[in-house]
This record gives C-alpha cells, structure tokens and sequence, in this order.
C-alpha cells in the first residue's frame, strides 16, 4: 500500500457523506381495506410453493445427489 492511498479512499468517502439522503415514506396507519379470504389464501399458496417446493424437489431426489458426488 502506498502512502497516497488512505488520502484517495478519505477523498472518495468525503463527497459521499454530503449528499443527501432522502427519508423513507412510512405511514403507520391502519390499512384502508381488510384482505378478503381469496387474497390471504393466493398469499400463503405463493408462499408455500416458493418456499416449501424446492425444498421439497431436493429432499425427494437427494438418493441421487449422493450417487452423482
């Protein structure tokens, strides 16, 4: 490392911490409309298959992951 380098990483983050940061929107209110049953159901399906699908697919088939390694 040279002696020049802590000067340029000190000038790379010095323009960074003066720029703005824009504030997040977060409202705590209450939801306007309640989730009907469909809705809740088409969520926890989604979650289900993305989740417990693939782990599912590699627990079925790990017999054959063991042979092929």
């Amino acid at each position: 490392m040279s002696v020049l380098t802590p000067l340029l990483l000190r000038g790379l983050t010095g323009s960074a911490r003066r720029l703005p940061v824009p504030r997040a929107q977060v409202h705590s209110m209450p939801p306007e409309q309640k989730l009907g049953v469909l809705e809740l159901a088409i969520g926890f399906t989604s979650c289900l298959v993305t989740f417990l699908l693939p782990a599912g697919w590699i627990l079925s088939h790990l017999d054959s992951y063991k042979k092929r390694g």
